[in-house]
């Protein structure tokens, strides 16, 4: 029976990662400060820490497990939130990273899967992007993602096999819905539902690369059981293809019993016009692939979203 950190798993995408290793006969241990999880999200059998990755404190606490891997999941999510709270954004993801990272280190633990994010590539002259494409971040959030992905580079050289994946648009049932501030899919959902009205900011011809939270789960479980890989690899989790804003709102205009009116205003400071993502290297050196269309995730978040209070 193996031990993993789930750092994050009060949250949508921790939670769901969590589950899957504890389903598997995994023991698995978390931290969360609940700013935007909760604690019902965790999920039975999990070993729940409350605090701050970066908190010294907090990272003391896990002394006591020998983790057989760790998976960092946690940190400020939204690229507009950053803007208004950059050193919060440094804290929360890059700093936290380092921290853990050296604990890792300190520990002797073999291997650190971190949670990127497709945001580190900005806005590209080609939208196609791969592992090579040379990353342009343009939140505060993307550059601290950006660092991390530096930092895990060089602990890799310490005896730490170090995986990165690059999230794209995760999206899917046991989103926050009640987060207006990260995920596009969720939020235009849960004002269609909660107002009958979305407002857009940006663009309608904006783009993002939609994968569903059950593959992305799947892309976490083969990193880890990956033993054969590079010492430091980056994999896009990706499905290929794009969604614009206006093909979001059409298929949950689609899907719901009712009128949704819709209002475009200006958009947000950062925000990428979009990008979606080449993942011919992780199907290829993790055997992963998307299991799930947009509109397949969509129809079951949509049915899934209807029954929610919120």
């Amino acid at each position: 029976m193996n031990t993993y950190l789930v750092t994050g798993a009060a949250g949508f995408i921790g939670a769901a990662i969590a589950k899957r290793l504890i389903s598997e006969g995994n023991n698995v241990v978390t931290i969360d400060n609940l700013s935007t999880g909760a604690v019902e999200n965790i999920p039975k059998g999990c070993i729940f820490i409350e605090g701050d990755v970066y908190n010294p404190d907090v990272l003391r606490e896990l002394n006591q497990y020998e983790f057989n891997g760790i998976i960092h999941i946690a940190g400020q999510s939204s690229g507009e939130i950053s803007f208004s709270n950059p050193v919060y954004d440094l804290k929360t993801n890059t700093q936290a990273t380092i921290q853990l990272l050296d604990f890792a280190k300190r520990k002797g633990v073999k291997h650190f899967v971190y949670a990127s994010s497709m945001s580190v590539y900005g806005d590209q002259q080609k939208d196609f992007v791969s592992e090579d494409t040379v990353p342009c971040p343009k939140s505060f959030y993307a550059v601290g993602k950006l660092a991390s992905e530096h930092y895990l580079r060089i602990y890799s050289d310490f005896g730490i096999k170090c995986t990165i994946l690059r999230f794209f648009n995760v999206y899917g049932i046991g989103q926050n819905m009640k987060n207006l501030n990260q995920g596009m899919a969720s939020i235009y959902l849960a004002m269609a539902i909660k107002d009958k009205h979305i407002l857009v900011k940006g663009s309608r011809d904006r783009f993002r690369d939609f994968v569903y939270i059950d593959d992305v789960v799947e892309a976490v479980f083969l990193s880890v059981k990956d033993e054969h890989g590079q010492k430091f690899d980056v994999f896009n989790v990706s499905t290929g293809k794009k969604q614009t804003v206006e093909q979001v709102i059409t298929m949950i205009q689609k899907n719901l019993p009712y009128d949704i009116s819709v209002e475009y205003v200006e958009g947000t400071l950062g925000d990428q016009k979009g990008v979606y993502g080449n993942n011919s290297k992780i199907k290829k050196k993790l055997n992963w692939k998307p299991n799930y269309t947009f509109e397949q995730g969509m129809e079951k978040m949509i049915k899934w979203a209807q029954e929610l209070n919120f």
